[in-house]
């Protein structure tokens, strides 16, 4: 039976990480957040950003992808 040309999807289930941030950082977030929102229109929280934020510096590192 031949394959379906769409690969058995991976796991979506997502991972909960709680992480502490200094102060001036978590400000500057909710800087990054308001300039987003300022940017596309559309309001998103700290929360629902960092998420995204790191997946663009992990795919953007080539070092990284390299060791990879």
């Amino acid at each position: 039976m031949p394959g379906l040309k769409l690969s058995k999807l991976p796991d979506r289930t997502p991972v909960k990480l709680t992480v502490s941030l200094s102060p001036d950082l978590y400000r500057r977030l909710q800087d990054y957040a308001a300039a987003y929102a300022e940017t596309y229109q559309s309001q998103e929280t700290v929360t629902d950003l960092v998420p995204a934020m790191l997946t663009a510096f992990v795919e953007s590192d080539r070092e990284f992808a390299r060791r990879r």
